[in-house]
């Protein structure tokens, strides 16, 4: 058996077994896991549940994005195999929250206790902007122009900053649900434990594209 017929092979038995190692810690994980997400989902049906929104045109849209997050976020944990799928439920949890807390203020509430901010910058004056050749007012506060609310983030490659806007424009980058995500996550969690060994074939693993 010649050397590099013997660093590659001992480099997949590596690999295996850093892979298998890693896969036994995933059940105490994915409980914890899931754990943190559920009370997220938890707390938003209890808000979603305890609020009326009445008459209020905003207040109502906002509600009923946070009950479209809740049951999405349901869904997505339903279907979980793994940490960061269950991560990404408490994630639409967490935005659903940030809707409850927009249908508060429309209402003129108290927007209830702080959730974690979903990243990105606030709108913070009244102001207009463009996208697809579109004009599209948006305000810190709701208004007759502007009902629609978003808490923030990063919407096809561009940064959308909380607030409220003349139209949802952004729904139709949105993707619901974690559908798609769970082979690659998989594949790359699998060969999580082989990345540092990529040296040994000048800095990738190219070259074992014939071995699987």
């Amino acid at each position: 058996m010649g050397l590099r017929t013997f660093v590659i092979l001992a480099v997949i038995a590596g690999c295996l077994i850093a892979a298998f190692t890693k896969r036994s810690r995933r059940p105490g994980e994915l409980t914890d896991a899931e754990a943190r997400a559920r009370r997220w989902v938890e707390r938003l049906d209890g808000q979603i549940t305890a609020l009326d929104a009445g008459a209020n045109t905003a207040a109502k849209q906002a509600l009923a994005d946070a009950s479209e997050r809740h049951t999405a976020a349901w869904s997505q944990l339903s279907q979980a195999t793994t940490p960061t799928q269950v991560a990404l439920a408490g994630q639409t949890a967490i935005e659903g929250l940030h809707y409850i807390r927009a249908a508060r203020t429309a209402l003129g509430l108290d927007p209830g206790p702080e959730v974690p901010a979903p990243g990105g910058e606030a709108v913070t004056a009244p102001q207009r902007m463009t996208v697809g050749g579109q004009e599209h007012h948006a305000s810190p506060r709701p208004g007759d122009a502007t009902l629609y609310y978003y808490p923030g983030g990063t919407v096809g490659g561009r940064a959308v900053p909380a607030g409220w806007y003349s139209t949802p424009w952004w729904k139709t980058a949105l993707v619901a649900g974690a559908a798609g995500v769970g082979g690659a996550i998989l594949a790359e969690e699998l060969l999580d434990g082989c990345h540092h060994h990529g040296d040994f074939f000048g800095g990738g693993f190219d070259g074992l594209g014939d071995w699987f």
